[in-house]
């Protein structure tokens, strides 16, 4: 099973810089956005009619949104945390029969931090909630984190201390989502690779001197480690900011989701 997950930022600019012919050639079983930044019948995408297309649109214009197309019909679909509480479409849950999917963009703690404190106030509700449905079965999240966890997930992590997306405190919070029973897949395969980034500023010369930063993440319930069979991160991909990172795992079958 094939799943991708990419940080368009913009859908209808990235179908513009080959949105859609990456997207037919990975064939993915499963392939997540987000931030979309758009809002329903602003788009009309060439998919194939293989895929079921689930959207989470902002209530503010242009702004946020995540959206899912998958080949495997889900038992339900849940928007947001809680019910009526999702104003910045930042999160989907498919339910499949033997596994929940999480599709999530994280709240930004903005430049000067402003926004940090409702941050870390909902990643603990987002932990509680991951939590929740792990008992049922397991969970693969994927998205756009916005938070490199370790000195090694960005190219200058002294100079970045306590800037948002490598302050301790939201560090702490990836550590205590991952310490309650989830993995980091990309280190689960590849612990020690340096210089794997997800996200490079726009400012000239940056991504082509590979000065990035990891945020985007598949993390999946720990019990699922001996499925993993591979984690990407597909960087010479360039229709955004972010490029599409890859999870690739053997069929999740009953026994695996008890």
């Amino acid at each position: 099973m094939k799943l991708i997950s990419w940080n368009v930022n913009g859908l209808r600019a990235c179908v513009n810089k080959g949105f859609n012919e990456y997207f037919k050639e990975m064939d993915a079983d499963i392939f997540c956005v987000q931030e979309t930044k758009l809002q329903e019948g602003q788009i009309s995408l060439e998919q194939s009619e293989q895929y079921d297309q689930y959207w989470n649109y902002a209530l503010k214009k242009g702004y946020s949104g995540t959206a899912v197309f998958t080949k495997i019909k889900p038992l339900s679909v849940r928007y947001g945390l809680e019910e009526d509480e999702e104003p910045e479409g930042r999160i989907i849950t498919l339910e499949f029969e033997d596994f929940y999917l999480v599709n999530v963009y994280t709240p930004n703690a903005k430049r000067d931090l402003s926004r940090l404190d409702y941050r870390l106030e909902w990643e603990d509700r987002f932990r509680s909630y991951l939590e929740q449905l792990d008992e049922h079965k397991p969970v693969i999240v994927c998205g756009d984190l916005n938070v490199a966890h370790h000195e090694i997930d960005l190219k200058n992590p002294k100079s970045n201390v306590n800037n948002s997306g490598f302050t301790l405190e939201e560090r702490d919070k990836m550590s205590r989502l991952l310490d309650s029973g989830f993995t980091d897949t990309f280190r689960h395969f590849y612990p020690e690779r340096t210089d794997a980034y997800t996200w490079w500023s726009y400012m000239p010369g940056v991504r082509q001197r590979n000065v990035g930063w990891r945020i985007d993440y598949f993390l999946a319930s720990s019990r699922l480690n001996s499925l993993l069979i591979d984690a990407q991160i597909d960087c010479d991909v360039t229709g955004s900011d972010h490029c599409p990172i890859i999870l690739t795992l053997a069929d999740i079958n009953e026994e695996a989701a008890c």
